[in-house]
């Protein structure tokens, strides 16, 4: 994967009083967060979590960290620290234990209960070790203490580690709501304590550093909410994250003064809020929950769902809705309220989704019409109250497209850290920490990793170029048979065409000239069935290219008779 940094090198071993940052996902995207701290031959990972593909990634069902950095050093992790439990940060988890089951993950009890849930499924029983704010561990030669932070999932952590080497902050996903939902606020006395011991790293959240002021409190949409219920005159389908607890217990509030039911809908969703409940991070009010199936027994007046699918999903809930392709029958009078906010690089999908269900007469209440979801990341004048309270040596930005880190870095300079101790790295780039100054020393092999349904890691950009190509440009095959004894076309060109609004007849005008192409090789004493597929090739390629405009997948097959 590319980096601003093309002039650099794999580094030079590790100095022995030396701490190494390397980033393996999160920086210069949103997703993918993986964090790899090295000091004295031992590894500490923080977050390991994946990225969902865009519409230029056909097929692809995930997007992993590049483990090769890691995949000789298996046996020198000391242990995964999970900051939360979104998908973002826990997701690749099971792809990296199955590399080594035995690595032990760190978390809160909410982030454990959903990431081995999440194990189950990959049949992997992991050695957790569940921490909560307050709490420090050692983890081999890291000493590791554990800071609460506010967030949109409850038991956000942010970490702080303690090296010989130095000191590193990393604050994970967070922000700082003063009204939380849950009671439970960024612990900025803890960030001031660990600021007066000295931060010789600060690695920060940049995904709304490019947003001035401060984010609005949760309790804030709470009338968006209720406005929505008192409005509805059928149905309501709320699609949000599938562990966006917060936002699951304001609609069951809701749901519940205004007298509705209420279901899960999808396999993840049922998971994540039983476990939610199960734990205590979710109050479900007596009688409000029902079974799907139980739903037909009540007036649609009365009832809501919530289900996932508010990033536009093509096989979540709400898109199989809008396609008519659901057991849920949408249609006039129902509302369907989106609340998510669109991540970078959904947004077609999302509106694609809005339009359709608007087509069926939906009434869509999403946040570009009406205060339904708040951010889960802190903004400018968050990170800019954080950087004053920590005062660090160095700063790292983290967690974003390069926009937002670079719009992060500018906020740390302005607070006073010199612009030379501030490090704007992408995936791959190795940061080392010696002697309190941070810097570039070099760079890694990192790359996409792609999961292709039972397929992990086993294609390339070549593979999506051509599924790319098949399903932009179209497909053209060209099969010949030729007299392997007089060197002449026996049978066709045979041409098959897929793709293509043109009628098959407009082939007829190439054949001529795929025939004189082979006639002319032949001639000069070509007769290798691979350098005639070549010249097959270029014949139709040339012709389409300056006929139809198009630049095809070609497949010529030559069969020598």
């Amino acid at each position: 994967m590319s980096h601003p940094h093309p002039e650099l090198n794999l580094p030079r071993p590790l100095a022995a009083n030396g701490v190494r940052i390397i980033a393996l996902g999160g920086l210069g995207e949103v997703g993918r967060n993986m964090a790899v701290i090295e000091h004295a031959g031992q590894l500490l990972i923080i977050d390991c979590g994946v990225l969902f593909p865009e519409d230029h990634h056909p097929g692809v069902d995930l997007i992993l960290p590049d483990f090769e950095y890691i995949e000789d050093r298996l046996d020198d992790i000391q242990a995964i620290v999970l900051t939360h439990g979104h998908e973002d940060h826990i997701g690749a988890v099971p792809y990296l234990l199955k590399l080594k089951r035995d690595i032990p993950i760190v978390g809160s009890m909410l982030t454990l209960a959903l990431i081995e849930a999440k194990l189950k499924e990959h049949r992997i029983t992991p050695y957790t070790l569940g921490v909560k704010e307050g709490m420090r561990e050692k983890l081999g030669v890291f000493d590791c203490e554990f800071v609460a932070v506010n967030h949109s999932i409850p038991d956000a952590l942010a970490v702080f580690v303690r090296t010989p080497g130095g000191t590193i902050l990393h604050t994970g996903d967070f922000k700082m709501d003063q009204l939380p939902l849950d009671n439970r606020l960024t612990d900025l006395r803890a960030f001031a304590r660990l600021g007066e011991e000295g931060v010789d790293l600060f690695m920060t959240d940049s995904t709304n550093a490019e947003v001035p002021g401060f984010t609005t409190p949760e309790k804030d949409i709470a009338p968006a909410i209720d406005k929505v219920f008192r409005d509805a005159e059928r149905r309501i389908i709320v699609a949000c994250f599938s562990s966006h607890v917060h936002r699951v217990q304001q609609v069951l509030n809701a749901a519940e003064q205004a007298g509705r039911k209420v279901a899960m809908v999808g396999r993840s969703m049922v998971r994540n809020m039983g476990i939610a409940a199960e734990l205590g991070y979710l109050h479900v009010p007596d009688g409000v929950l029902v079974d799907v199936k139980k739903l037909d027994n009540f007036p649609d007046d009365k009832v809501v769902l919530i289900c996932t699918g508010s990033q536009g999903e093509p096989m979540a809930a709400l898109s199989r809705m809008a396609n008519r392709d659901h057991r849920i029958d949408v249609g006039v009078g129902d509302t369907v309220l989106m609340a998510s906010s669109l991540i970078p690089g959904n947004e077609n999908a999302v509106y694609r989704i809005i339009n359709g269900l608007m087509r069926l007469g939906v009434n869509v209440v999403h946040k570009g019409n009406a205060k339904v979801h708040v951010s889960g990341h802190a903004s400018a004048g968050e990170l800019l109250y954080c950087y004053n309270i920590v005062k660090p040596r160095n700063v790292m930005p983290v967690h974003g497209e390069w926009r937002h880190l670079v719009a992060n870095a500018e906020l740390a300079v302005q607070t006073g850290v010199p612009r030379e101790q501030v490090v704007l790295a992408e995936d791959g780039v190795v940061v080392d920490l010696v002697d309190g100054v941070a810097r570039i020393v070099g760079a890694v092999p990192c790359g996409y990793v792609y999961v292709d349904g039972a397929s992990v890691g086993e294609f390339d950009e070549a593979l999506l170029k051509d599924r790319r190509i098949l399903r932009d440009e179209g497909f053209i095959s060209v099969i010949v048979v030729i007299d392997s004894a007089t060197g002449k076309i026996a049978a066709g060109p045979e041409i098959q065409a897929r793709g293509f609004a043109e009628d098959d007849e407009i082939f007829s005008q190439v054949r001529p000239k795929i025939e004189q192409a082979l006639a002319e090789a032949t001639g000069n004493g070509v007769t290798d069935s691979h350098q005639l597929e070549q010249v097959m090739r270029r014949a139709i390629g040339g012709w389409v290219g300056g006929k139809i405009r198009r630049r095809p997948m070609i497949i010529p097959v030559v069969i020598q008779a």
